[in-house]
């Protein structure tokens, strides 16, 4: 069963094993009385915060289900513990951040707005990420990723902080994603081209990487340098890998 109070300005759902559906029908009339929603005792539900709009925010205890902050228009979601897959699927603006690790698909299509993990995701994180004039999609990993990071990237930005799997940015033709280990040139895909980031890129990373830090203070093992000195990108070298493939 949910259980909703409300204390001041802030709203607040109990969820425990509450059904998905059930669960999000509780979390969305809060938010219509609060700006700002306590979800407790999160336990796998599906499809919190999705399509949330601008000027709310969640702040989740427990562990969230699949497609947390899907198709959101705003707002910010704030994860205490792990996440499971495609947090931020189609996500066109706002913020996630998680205090732990996530699943599979991290940013899926991803069109907008900033994601910020903590420590490792799984496979396929920041797969068919886009981006439209200014708005630029942002994701960061302070840990690991599994294989196929940024497979068929189209825009966006990806930060990694730890270490890639197989097949990394495989497809890419569009973006840019940050390293912080330069890879073995056995292990840059084919109509990529790897280099040391220019001044503009560390003026870029100094900001996204003092965020990330600062969500993160007294949780990091080490502090995180965030000067961006000492960063390697990977970007496309066309933006049509693939024009050999089609006929004239």
């Amino acid at each position: 069963m949910s259980e909703e109070t409300r204390n001041g300005a802030v709203g607040r759902v109990v969820l425990g094993t509450t059904h998905f559906a059930e669960a999000n029908e509780a979390v969305r009339a809060a938010l219509a009385d609060a700006d700002t929603v306590v979800v407790e005792r999160a336990f796998a539900q599906r499809y919190l915060g999705c399509a949330m709009s601008e000027g709310k925010r969640l702040e989740i205890h427990g562990v969230p289900g699949n497609d947390l902050a899907c198709y959101m228009d705003g707002g910010f979601v704030e994860v205490f513990g792990n996440a499971q897959d495609q947090v931020g699927n189609t996500m066109n603006r706002g913020c996630v951040v998680i205090h732990g690790r996530c699943g599979d698909a991290l940013g899926y299509g991803m069109r907008g707005g900033r994601i910020f993990v903590r420590d490792s995701c799984g496979w396929r994180a920041g797969i068919h990420m886009k981006q439209y004039g200014e708005r630029c999609p942002v994701l960061v990993i302070g840990g690991d990723a599994g294989n196929f990071l940024g497979e068929y990237l189209a825009g966006g930005v990806i930060v990694l902080l730890g270490h890639a799997g197989e097949y990394l940015a495989s497809g890419m033709h569009g973006g840019v994603v940050y390293l912080r280990h330069r890879l073995e040139e056995a292990d840059v895909h084919e109509g990529l081209v790897q280099e040391p980031v220019a001044e503009e890129d560390r003026a870029f990373l100094a900001g996204v990487l003092q965020e990330y830090a600062g969500y993160f203070a007294g949780e990091l093992p080490e502090p995180i340098d965030a000067t961006g000195e000492g960063f390697w990108r990977l970007r496309p070298a066309s933006s049509r890998p693939y024009a050999s493939m089609y006929a004239n």
